[in-house]
């Protein structure tokens, strides 16, 4: 991917909105809201359809490259109204075109500084494994860093990071980005702790069972049910 800024599929944003209104069930959109704790409306449209509509509109309305896909998923996340459109965005670099581009990581960046829920954080954490597949060299140091970041949903993306890389995993990077948070009394930390060993139990659950045997004391009993969930 170049550094040469592309402008927007005018034509995909063009038909997003209408297409979500068409297919929203608008006595829905309260209760989502509601379950989200979302300020931001919703059209009333489950994410499944949301996903069905992005992919058949990607079709119609055909990207030239990764960098026209980004800077279309960059417009949509800057100019949503309604939270579909913010989940459509993300739904974008799901793309072949995004796949181990580092390019869209200003992207993700953005969606966990701006989004800060789970919502979000979760949707563009697992980008970030192919990232680091594809360019170690700047994920290993960026993950790390951001395992012990103020902003706590910049941790809980570091711990996720790596849950759909199974025997891709890189556990040296996964002890160091799960130790720093061991303590952290925030839910949302301890349950990513919890989700990412469960996750990993799943390829290596001797590395899994070890982990939590060395660090027992430390680990939340949250974070120890989730661990060993499917271990017995």
């Amino acid at each position: 991917m170049t550094d040469r800024a592309a402008a927007p599929n005018t034509a995909f944003l063009a038909s997003l909105r209408p297409a979500l209104e068409g297919l929203a069930v608008p006595r829905k959109a309260a209760g989502m809201a509601a379950y989200m704790k979302s300020a931001m409306p919703f059209l009333g449209v489950p994410s499944p359809v949301v996903r069905q509509a992005v992919r058949a509109l990607a079709r119609k309305h055909g990207f030239t490259g990764p960098p026209e896909l980004l800077a279309t998923a960059q417009a949509l996340w800057a100019g949503a109204e309604y939270r579909e459109e913010h989940y459509a965005a993300i739904m974008l670099t799901d793309s072949r075109m995004a796949r181990g581009e580092l390019g869209f990581l200003p992207f993700y960046t953005a969606v966990i500084g701006q989004g800060q829920w789970w919502d979000y954080v979760d949707s563009v954490a697992p980008r970030l494994a192919g990232l680091l597949l594809a360019e170690r060299a700047a994920m290993d140091p960026l993950l790390r860093e951001w395992s012990t970041h103020a902003n706590f949903w910049f941790r809980r993306a570091a711990i996720i990071s790596q849950l759909p890389a199974k025997s891709a995993t890189d556990t040296e990077l996964l002890h160091d980005v799960l130790v720093p948070n061991l303590a952290e009394p925030e839910f949302f930390i301890r349950k990513a702790v919890g989700w990412a060993l469960r996750q990993y139990a799943r390829t290596d659950p001797d590395w899994v069972l070890d982990f939590v045997g060395r660090y027992r004391a430390r680990l939340s009993p949250l974070s120890r049910r989730e661990a060993l969930k499917h271990l017995g």
